[in-house]
């Protein structure tokens, strides 16, 4: 064990690397000879404009790095936070590390930014694809990565979490979003099962119909324990009653093009359908039809 942390610990930026570069060629591969849907659409030009902004919501992460690692640096050295306080051994410190953090740093921020106007704005702009497909994962825009970074920093600081952990839960959490987003036609019973522990392919799905309250469900990005605790889980009957995108941007000539993509949370605000702000009986009767558990 005390190997598997130095690695995580020293990890090489070839390593991390490989897992994004090579979590997309991969699930790019089995999406395209299992696909759950058949999008009939320009794939390569579809891939452009989501690792285009990948590239800028890293560019902004990695301003945050320097925060990220002193906040690391400090929880340890000052022993403050969960994994300081409660003595335990490492293979249960990476557990509880990557539980923790995933719910700090993927579940609660992105519960948040669904019910926050402004944050919304941001996010909408990963919702607005109607083509979920393995690069969906890297499709945010720029300004959403300082809200993660921001609630990563805190989860880092209130579990006490140390630079291995980080960079394990950092790892795991890169997988998970090409596997999420894949457009995998996994067997129903293998992902049911999965999905009481782990967010799958089918599970987040559901997340990325166009209209609530499916939008508002299904939070989480590697364990899917906090949507069940939490009262966020949610599951169909049938993949095909789904319809990827957010219905307040369904024009292609704003969910496929970049420049509009990334002027989006600039522009005038539009409430969903069926939002607090005034449901429609006829997407309610949707929402009812495709039921939510």
């Amino acid at each position: 064990m005390e190997s598997f942390v130095e690695f995580f610990e020293n990890i090489p930026t070839a390593f991390r690397a490989g897992l994004l570069v090579g979590g997309i060629f991969l699930f790019w591969i089995i999406e395209g000879v299992f696909p759950l849907f058949e999008f009939g659409y320009k794939k390569v030009r579809h891939a452009g404009i989501n690792l285009f902004l990948n590239g800028l919501f890293l560019a902004i992460g990695l301003a945050f790095a320097g925060l990220l690692v002193w906040s690391s640096d400090w929880v340890t050295g000052e022993g403050f936070g969960v994994l300081q306080w409660i003595e335990m051994p490492l293979w249960a410190q990476a557990i509880v590390g990557v539980l923790l953090l995933d719910f700090f740093g993927a579940y609660l921020i992105h519960w948040i930014e669904h019910k926050v106007v402004f944050m919304w704005r941001f996010h909408l702009v990963h919702h607005s694809d109607t083509t979920v497909d393995v690069t969906t994962g890297l499709r945010h825009h720029p300004g959403e990565a300082v809200f993660r970074m921001v609630f990563t920093i805190i989860g880092v600081i209130l579990v006490g979490a140390p630079i291995w952990i980080i960079f394990l839960y950092q790892s795991i959490s890169a997988l998970f979003a090409h596997l999420t987003h894949a457009n995998i036609n996994m067997p129903r019973k293998i992902d049911r099962a999965l999905s009481w522990i782990f967010i799958t392919p089918l599970m987040h799905k559901v997340h990325h119909h166009y209209t609530q309250p499916l939008t508002d469900t299904n939070y989480g990005n590697i364990f899917s324990i906090w949507d069940r605790l939490l009262g966020t889980f949610a599951q169909v009957d049938e993949m095909t009653e789904l319809k990827y995108g957010i219905d307040t941007h369904m024009d292609p000539k704003e969910n496929d093009n970049l420049g509009n993509l990334l002027k989006i949370p600039f522009q005038e605000y539009r409430p969903p359908v069926g939002s607090k702000f005034g449901e429609e009986e006829g997407d309610a009767t949707k929402s009812q039809k495709l039921g939510k558990e």
